[in-house]
């Protein structure tokens, strides 16, 4: 087998988390002022027209689950015709 792949591999690892790769903005204050502004909108929404969505998915997801499970907890707690 080859050795020296083997033994290249910690050097490959430290160069990929070196700092000095590629240095990236940090943008949570820009977020935070986002979220913390008051103009009236619920926080789940904040984020715009894809949190939107995302919470409208959720929650239909949900009360269809809900009336599903309601469903065949029905069904399942009516007797079995003997016919």
């Amino acid at each position: 087998m080859k050795l020296w792949l083997f033994q290249s591999v910690p050097r490959l690892a430290s160069r990929a988390f070196s700092t000095t790769v590629r240095q990236m903005k940090n943008k949570v204050p820009e977020r935070q002022k986002v979220f913390l502004e008051d103009n009236g909108l619920p926080v789940h929404i904040k984020g715009g027209s894809t949190d939107v969505l995302l919470y409208r998915l959720t929650m239909t997801i949900t009360i269809a689950g809900t009336g599903f499970s309601g469903y065949w907890l029905l069904v399942a707690c009516m007797p079995k015709s003997k016919a």
